[in-house]
């Protein structure tokens, strides 16, 4: 798995990696609690199986820790890297 850089881009409210022309991406929005919704997680076809879901989660989920925030996993693909790295739980909100 060849790790790639991933960007924060606060105005979009995404997290997201460059693929040439395309890109990988995790979205999230504001709940009123100013908790992250980490609602969408898209790779392109041909980049999927090497990694990226679980690089743009977490990068996420690092940027939640760090900042002492908490989160809502609507996204199932955060919810199921959660499931695999519980060191995350105690930052996730139940919807």
């Amino acid at each position: 798995m060849e790790k790639k850089e991933v960007i924060h881009d606060t105005e979009d409210l995404r997290f997201y990696v460059a693929l040439g022309e395309e890109e990988a991406e995790l979205t999230y929005s504001f709940t009123e609690q100013e908790e992250l919704d980490l609602d969408y997680t898209y790779v392109p076809e041909e980049h999927r199986n090497q990694g990226l879901a679980d690089q743009l989660v977490k990068t996420a989920l690092e940027h939640v820790k760090a900042n002492q925030l908490k989160f809502v996993a609507s996204c199932p693909v955060v919810e199921a890297f959660v499931k695999r790295h519980p060191e995350y739980a105690a930052f996730m909100v139940e919807i």
